[in-house]
């Protein structure tokens, strides 16, 4: 980021935003393609990034939830001989 003109802090912002290697390296590969003209292009896409890997996670706990649930759903027990 600093080398095509933009702000160190503003690339260190972008990364505490992402937080994560893989989120990371799909804006630097937004940045290549898409070469946005503006700070803010690039916010915006960090900003679609960092919601969809919130989705992801939500998604994620969700399903351990329901497969913890359907674990004790289908629990031996013990007045079942």
């Amino acid at each position: 980021m600093v080398d095509l003109g933009y702000p160190r802090e503003f690339a260190q912002t972008l990364a505490l935003e992402l937080r994560g290697e893989k989120s990371m390296r799909r804006l630097a590969s937004y940045i290549r393609q898409a070469h946005p003209t503006s700070p803010e292009q690039i916010a915006d896409e960090m900003l679609a990034i960092a919601s969809q890997r919130r989705n992801w996670v939500e998604r994620k706990a969700s399903e351990r939830a329901n497969a913890s649930i359907t674990a004790f759903y289908n629990r031996p027990r013990e007045d079942e001989d």
